[in-house]
């Protein structure tokens, strides 16, 4: 009986051993998820307009953060928004800048984290001129020809529309889900051509080839330059709610302390002439700062009423 005694007690204390060791291995495992340290960064950027300009015009931050950090940094271009997810997700990128829709799929994911919020100058109505304040939010547009017998949402029964790949908040999400909400179904209801980038969506509208677009407030900027008369010929019928701006996300295992570094770097960057100048011509970003998570709420809530139109 006594052995049988000696045994138990035995057994007992391998098992708490075993539970206390398997507890110190969780919470070292737990403490030491924020440890990566980037010996050189990937920033990965998202499409807004063609990607081969995008990429030439943010080449220039590679040296400007570089200078800040003190090790190597890469940008590249993804393909779409869902690419940079999956790249931070198997830990390939270190950086996303994601608008707020992938930003909000990569953190369910568990593949980023918020680092900062873009700042952008406000857009007037009608004209589509930029206002001298920053601001953290903008809008989505529903853009058609001049002159097209479209004179409202309830219009776009039966019609042609470019938008954005599913995850994109300007081209596709607030405007399939105001849309929704209003009691028209555009993903049943009307002809959804995906583009990639919100200035072919208004050259689309532009050339015929689609009766309307869902882009960002106010994109016909993005190819004034290349016609100077497109604001007259594209015009808007439609808003939407304000939508949080951009993000600069980074993967959850990325170390306070850099975070911390990182975030100070694309701050500076923001606020000196020549990052300024490379950044606007990005994304028309004017700066960046601090947000928090639960800023992203009203994107979630777009994204269960978008989903439940594509069932």
């Amino acid at each position: 009986m006594k052995k049988l005694k000696k045994l138990l007690v035995g057994a007992l204390t391998l098992l708490v051993a075993a539970g206390v060791a398997a507890c110190s291995k969780g919470s070292s495992s737990s403490n030491s998820s924020k440890s990566y340290t980037p010996k050189s960064l990937n920033i990965q950027f998202v499409p807004s307009q063609a990607a081969t300009k995008l990429e030439a015009r943010a080449k220039p931050l590679e040296k400007m953060l570089s200078k800040r950090l003190g090790i190597p940094v890469h940008v590249s271009m993804s393909t779409d928004y869902n690419t940079v997810v999956e790249a931070m997700k198997s830990k390939k990128i270190d950086v996303g800048f994601l608008p707020p829709d992938g930003y909000v799929l990569a953190h369910k994911q568990g593949a980023a984290d918020l680092l900062l919020q873009a700042e952008r100058y406000g857009i007037s109505q009608p004209g589509g001129k930029q206002t001298d304040k920053l601001v953290k939010f903008y809008r989505s547009e529903i853009l058609v020809k001049k002159g097209s017998k479209i004179k409202s949402w309830k219009d776009l029964k039966g019609k042609s529309i470019s938008v954005q790949n599913p995850t994109s908040s300007a081209g596709y999400i607030f405007p399939v889900a105001e849309l929704k909400e209003k009691g028209l179904d555009v993903v049943k209801d009307s002809k959804l051509v995906t583009v990639t980038g919100h200035d072919q969506a208004v050259l689309n509208v532009l050339n015929g080839d689609t009766d309307a677009a869902f882009v960002f407030e106010d994109a016909r900027n993005t190819v004034k330059a290349d016609n100077p008369k497109i604001m007259g010929q594209v015009v808007p019928i439609y808003f939407t709610k304000p939508i949080p701006n951009d993000t600069i996300s980074v993967r959850p295992d990325m170390s306070k302390a850099f975070q911390k570094k990182l975030a100070k770097a694309f701050i500076a960057v923001g606020k000196s002439p020549e990052g300024k100048k490379v950044i606007e011509s990005v994304y028309s970003h004017e700066g960046y700062d601090y947000a928090k998570d639960s800023d992203f709420n009203v994107i979630r809530k777009y994204d269960k009423i978008a989903a439940a139109a594509q069932k």
